[in-house]
């Protein structure tokens, strides 16, 4: 399926909203961006992490928590030790 799309001045495109249903992305969620070849490869995180899930295990820490409160616990714990 075949659509088209803008880039803004600020380097934002907006995803067709018949694309980002059929794969199940919505307003705040998070993709992956990669390229292969010349082309943009957009990869929703959630499909990311569940092919990824029980490769490693979680840290207790994690239990309960979202993927946003996570990377930003992360963040926070690895430039608190970071001299600058």
């Amino acid at each position: 399926m075949n659509q088209s799309a803008t880039i803004t001045s600020k380097m934002q495109l907006t995803i067709p909203i018949v694309i980002a249903r059929k794969v199940g992305i919505g307003s705040g969620d998070k993709v992956a961006v990669s390229e292969e070849h010349g082309r943009i490869i957009l990869t929703p995180m959630k499909q990311l992490i569940e092919e990824l899930a029980g490769s490693l295990a979680m840290p207790k820490k994690w239990y309960g928590k979202d993927l946003d409160e996570i990377i930003k616990d992360a963040k926070q714990e690895y430039f608190q030790h970071k001299k600058i």
